[in-house]
């Protein structure tokens, strides 16, 4: 009696993304379900995505202000600091956002990118549930602004802190083209590095929650440290100091428009089509005859 076992399906070295595609995809067959049967529902986790952006974002924004008021002598003062330890509170939202399962707008660039490739969805119902998602987060932010408006958790520092933010923000758009490039690069690297954190907590290598949140705290720290651009955190910034201090509305749009094109060239196309075009197996498959043994 032969004690031979069976031989290790030998594509699962050459298309290691099995997990990660097999899981988006999953999770696109759920919102696309609810971007269209419960579609209230959808926009209320959406917009608890933008709250949370929006309590977090300006929470990293009293904490590079707090930092800043402690002086050291001669005009130095702990920004530095406070800008690090404001980019690693900053990242805390995406973990909140995941745990709670929230909708994002950026990650679920690249999910919708995975299923149209996959032919599991066509790009109406994706621009149906990137639109909802992207109202709801709208919708969450402006809540988080109006309740801004009326307390006092933004003066001073803070709020100068932020309208720094949105005069360097817009400044991109008034600049014109070498503005707009610098504005899409860094979006491109914005939605780069939070679908790459995605992809890692997806792909069913990383087993323990602590190992998941590390990564996800660590991708919006760069993002916020770099300076990086995000459309719904942009957003969200332009509606709470709107409501205060005011924004130049054509400027904040350019800014959320250039920032959208970005998060969905470096979400979609460099994370989501990409990984899916060289984990996809279909035409290797066809090539052995269906026969993983070849």
């Amino acid at each position: 009696m032969s004690d031979a076992r069976p031989s290790a399906d030998p594509s699962a070295g050459l298309f290691p993304g099995r997990v990660f595609v097999s899981t988006v995809l999953d999770a696109l067959e759920t919102k696309t379900t609810m971007s269209s049967r419960l579609a209230r529902r959808f926009v209320q986790r959406a917009a608890m995505a933008g709250f949370l952006i929006g309590l977090f974002y300006v929470t990293h924004y009293a904490v590079v202000a707090a930092f800043d008021a402690v002086a050291l002598g001669d005009g130095v003062t702990l920004r530095t600091i406070g800008r690090l330890v404001g980019a690693v509170s900053f990242g805390w939202a995406l973990v909140f956002i995941y745990y709670t399962k929230s909708e994002l707008l950026t990650s679920n660039i690249m999910i919708v990118t995975v299923g149209a490739y996959h032919r599991r969805t066509g790009w109406g119902r994706a621009l149906r549930l990137l639109g909802l998602c992207y109202l709801g987060n709208l919708l969450g932010g402006l809540v988080v602004a109006v309740l801004l408006r009326f307390s006092t958790l933004t003066e001073g520092a803070v709020m100068a802190e932020m309208v720094a933010a949105v005069e360097h923000k817009t400044a991109y758009v008034a600049d014109g083209a070498a503005g707009w490039g610098d504005l899409f690069v860094r979006a491109v690297l914005c939605n780069f590095c939070i679908n790459v954190a995605m992809l890692l907590v997806y792909n069913g290598l990383i087993a323990d929650t602590l190992t998941k949140c590390l990564v996800m705290i660590t991708s919006v720290f760069v993002f916020a440290f770099l300076g990086l651009e995000h459309s719904v955190a942009n957003t969200v910034l332009f509606a709470v100091v709107g409501l205060r201090e005011g924004v130049d509305p054509a400027l904040a749009a350019g800014n959320v428009a250039l920032a959208l094109l970005g998060n969905f060239v470096g979400g979609g196309l460099l994370v989501g089509l990409a990984y899916s075009y060289v984990n996809d197996e279909r035409g290797w498959r066809a090539g052995t005859g269906g026969d993983a043994r070849g």
